[in-house]
């Protein structure tokens, strides 16, 4: 182009977001880089050049953008853009791109796409949210694929760039040019300590005025944040998310020596795995403006439950998958209660307690719940909290969430309370460990924040630890109200079975499985004061504090991940026969390997249950 062509494609790029943003030398770099395409309606659809993807900005004129079943997934008109799914995710063309009208486009190749990328982050994080809008319309028409719910570990770099902490940056720059990445992680003796990305080459280097020889820890991010290589990918999506950060080390878990870098996974990586569901799902929560439509959008929480349970996940992930649409939920509606009443009088935390505190819902769920905030409260502060804990439990109901048969919500007085109230509640559990009090501690040392500072539920919580660790009573107390109920086995290791609440008799893989588990690794870690209140993390922080010895925690972690996934796998079998949803399962539905294989799981219980009255009911 001459410079009387370039002026206009100057001023369209200047006025278009995310090019708006860019210095002018690199919009003119731009526009001396484009090619201009001229598609007429006639045509139909756009041609795609698998061999050359590119960026498509409309200058004028209008498409439609279709799934290949040729399902509307976006409509693109002047100012916007398509193309760049693939410029992201490096997946070939699949939608098909309809042109509505006569149009004129600017093409901008990949080569420069990516180095914009590279050098604006505004730019980079425009096209990203566009890719992540562009999978939210997907989502709306149709089930998208459960890669979020697949291992990190199928995504990562399993062969890391990696630099010491006293190389030079100027070697540390050229390694990242050779290898063509964007980071690098940073050792000191084989530990990691840090990241280098190009960011902070530019900012902590380069705009600083350093010279290129001062040493890599100098100028890296300490203290990465980082991922387990048996973290789920939905996990690590949210954690990049929340602190705003594009590459994540991955650590090996097994190690507890030294934190040790296995692996890497960009924001690009995630992209590239194109499926999204769970965080879709929280991302549609999350921009919900009123009650109606976050019912609407609760309704696809049953389809994710059954996708996850057909995708064979671990019952340990479904729950935390579930858990955190759970949490998404009780946020927005706290936020939307806000909106209405205004500012909270004081600070507060919403208290998740159950089977969200331990992050282990599965179907019919029902609400446990309370409200924790820092002070007294007054006449005002009083009707601002019935206000906003009515509107809330209400909502959740409305969204699936049945009431608390127990009335354990945040929406009853009683489980209103200031920090002092609280701990002086538990306290009272604790040095008077009656049948009820017994009762209650089931329910309410399974306790989590969902919303508010975390260092007002700090202080209830390491108040409550401080009193149960070594308290000997109490303890004896918790375990022998646990102990009231125990695995469904018989003579000669015979089911037994109970009536469902109909005529047909069953197993119950909750109440007579999970939960006895869940009372045993309640028990271990409040007399150890651990702070982790999911069953599966207790088990683990059990074993690695030589509390459990780590057979019969590996034992016991085995059977509480078979039973509960046993219990949903039923439910999902329940759902596609449009049976009532239970937590029983017929004997007469299992396999002579799984009769097995689930009467070995009842007696690793019974056996847990026999080492923990030993344990803490020797003297009593």
């Amino acid at each position: 182009m001459n410079a009387s062509e370039l002026q206009p494609v100057v001023q369209f790029l200047t006025s278009t977001a995310p090019f708006d943003t860019l210095p002018n030398e690199i919009i003119l770099r731009c526009a001396k880089s484009v090619t201009v395409g001229y598609y007429s309606k006639a045509s139909g659809f756009v041609k795609f050049d698998a061999d050359a993807p590119k960026l498509y900005l409309v200058r004028s004129g209008a498409f439609e953008v279709r799934d290949p079943e040729g399902v509307l997934v976006d409509r693109v008109a002047e100012g916007e853009f398509f193309g760049f799914s693939t410029l992201l995710s490096g997946e070939k063309v699949v939608n098909r791109v309809a042109i509505l009208e006569d149009s004129l486009v600017y093409h901008l190749p990949q080569a420069l796409f990516d180095q914009l990328r590279s050098e604006s982050r505004h730019f980079d994080k425009f096209f990203t949210r566009a890719f992540a809008k562009r999978l939210r319309h997907e989502a709306r028409f149709k089930a998208k694929d459960l890669t979020t719910t697949s291992r990190i570990s199928t995504l990562m770099s399993s062969s890391p760039i990696m630099i010491d902490a006293h190389a030079s940056v100027t070697q540390a720059a050229l390694l990242m040019r050779n290898s063509r990445v964007s980071s690098l992680l940073v050792t000191d003796n084989h530990k990691l300590v840090g990241i280098l990305t190009d960011k902070d080459l530019r900012n902590r280097v380069l705009a600083a005025g350093l010279d290129g020889r001062i040493a890599v820890h100098q100028a890296m991010t300490t203290s990465p944040i980082s991922i387990s290589s048996n973290a789920l990918i939905f996990e690590a999506m949210l954690l990049m998310s929340e602190h705003n950060i594009h590459h994540l080390p991955i650590i090996d878990e097994q190690n507890t020596e030294e934190v040790k870098a296995i692996g890497m996974v960009t924001s690009t990586d995630i992209l590239r795995g194109q499926g999204s569901q769970p965080l879709l799902l929280i991302g549609e929560i999350e921009r919900q403006r009123d009650l109606a439509s976050l019912i609407s959008v609760s309704k696809q929480i049953p389809l994710l439950l059954q996708n996850l349970i057909s995708a064979d996940a671990r019952a340990e992930e479904i729950g935390r998958v579930l858990t955190s649409v759970t949490d998404a939920l009780t946020r927005r509606l706290i936020v939307l209660n806000q909106q209405i009443l205004g500012e909270a009088p004081m600070a507060f935390c919403w208290l998740a307690f159950g089977s969200q505190g331990r992050q282990d819902q599965a179907a019919c769920s029902d609400q446990d719940n309370g409200l924790l905030v820092a002070e007294e409260m007054d006449d005002y502060a009083k009707g601002y909290f019935d206000a906003l804990t009515h509107g809330v439990c209400a909502g959740l109901d409305q969204c699936g969430y049945a009431f608390c048969p127990g009335n354990i919500m945040a929406q009853n007085p009683q489980w209103r309370m200031s920090l002092s109230a609280w701990q002086q509640v538990f306290e009272k559990w604790v040095v008077t460990p009656e049948p009820k009090a017994l009762m209650h501690a089931s329910i309410f040392f399974d306790m989590r924040s969902v919303f508010g500072p975390q260092s007002l539920f700090d202080a209830l919580q390491d108040k409550v630890l401080a009193q149960t660790k070594d308290n000997d009573i109490f303890l004896a107390g918790m375990t022998g109200n646990s102990l009231v109920e125990s695995p469904p086995l018989g003579f000669f290791r015979k089911f037994v079975l109970e009536r469902d609440g109909s005529e047909v008799k069953g197993i119950d893989l909750k109440h007579k499985g999970n939960a006895l588990i869940n009372d045993i690794a309640r028990v271990y870690a409040l007399s150890a004061g651990i702070k982790e209140v999911n069953t599966a993390k207790r088990i683990r922080a059990l074993m690695d504090a030589n509390i459990l010895n780590r057979k019969d925690a590996l034992n016991l972690a085995d059977a509480h991940e078979f039973i509960a996934h046993m219990r949903l796998s039923n439910q999902g079998y329940q759902h596609t026969q449009g049976l009532k949803i239970s937590n029983y399962l017929l004997p007469g539905h299992l396999s002579s390997l799984v009769r097995h294989q689930l009467r070995d799981a009842f007696k690793v219980v019974h056996d847990a249950q026999s080492g923990m009255k030993m344990k803490f009911m020797r003297s009593f």
